[in-house]
């Protein structure tokens, strides 16, 4: 009888059956790989402890029955539970930064991360004068750390209604050794925020109308539908972000929120407002940006 230790032999012969496996299945690669290539290579150099970047000096090395096993349980969840990866290794990269993950919150991923590392510019022309910031819809807690490593003259006040996403946020903000620059608040929307002024609100909010959400592909079911579903057209919690912002922007603050591919939702929710639409690598309609002085007559 074949074993799979008999089977298989190498990294490379353990690769290729992975991508061959995942193309049959058309798996869907939406948090953060690409296509099946990068997934089971990410998948199998994770599982082998092996260096993320480095994977032509392994590709025929022996691999110990134990390790055969191991990759094809993982390759097994992903191809037939079709778990996103993210959820199997506990890990997410939003550019350089690594995150904590489980099925309590969304895989990270955010537009909105592209535009952190240039300070928003050029609608931030002074990082250093920017100290309250509030981030919304928190989950994981990836977007406030990332803010509070760019801005590093604010306080960060990150958001969420769900207790559990909170606990994965508090494991990721320690981890970054930022308790000090960041408070975790749980609250619904601005419910339980704290009376102050902001001079910055970003928000990756739940965008996704009831249309698309009846098509999601498989692995968005492993995912909190709380932080997914937006309403009939996407804009339930958007305006309401929109609506109390007014009163908690500083006179030059700005709201930004990302909306991923409702942008003609977002236009009919807010005809009033001239939305300006910020670019990112998937274009021109995935995040919108408010000033404060926009807001002063807005009522939703």
């Amino acid at each position: 009888m074949t074993t799979p230790a008999t089977t298989f032999l190498t990294l490379r012969d353990l690769l290729r059956y992975a991508v061959t496996r995942f193309n049959k299945e058309k798996l869907f690669f939406g948090h953060g790989s690409a296509n099946a290539l990068d997934e089971a290579a990410y998948l199998l150099l994770h599982t082998l402890h092996l260096p993320l970047d480095k994977i032509e000096p392994f590709l025929d090395a022996h691999l110990l029955p134990s390790e055969i096993d191991a990759v094809l349980r993982v390759i097994d969840r992903r191809a037939v539970d079709r778990v996103p990866a993210s959820y199997i290794t506990n890990e997410a990269w939003l550019g350089t930064y690594n995150f904590y993950v489980d099925e309590r919150v969304i895989v990270p991923r955010s537009f909105i991360a592209e535009l952190i590392p240039e300070h928003f510019s050029p609608w931030v022309t002074d990082p250093e004068a920017i100290s309250n910031i509030l981030e919304l819809c928190t989950g994981s807690g990836c977007l406030p750390i990332m803010l509070a490593d760019m801005f590093s003259e604010a306080h960060v006040d990150a958001v969420d209604i769900s207790k559990d996403a909170l606990e994965v946020a508090k494991r990721n903000v320690a981890t970054y050794e930022l308790q000090d620059r960041i408070t975790l608040i749980e609250s619904d929307l601005y419910s339980n925020v704290p009376n102050k002024k902001y001079d910055l609100i970003i928000t990756n909010p739940p965008y996704v109308n009831s249309g698309s959400m009846a098509k999601l592909p498989k692995e968005y079911t492993h995912e909190p539908q709380i932080a997914l579903a937006g309403g009939d057209d996407g804009m339930d919690l958007v305006r309401k972000i929109v609506a109390g912002a007014a009163q908690r922007l500083t006179e030059d603050g700005l709201l930004m929120v990302e909306i991923g591919n409702e942008r003609a939702f977002a236009e009919a929710a807010f005809p009033e407002l001239n939305l300006t639409w910020l670019s990112t690598s998937a274009g021109d309609d995935m995040v919108f940006l408010v000033e404060a002085d926009q807001l002063s007559n807005f009522t939703a």
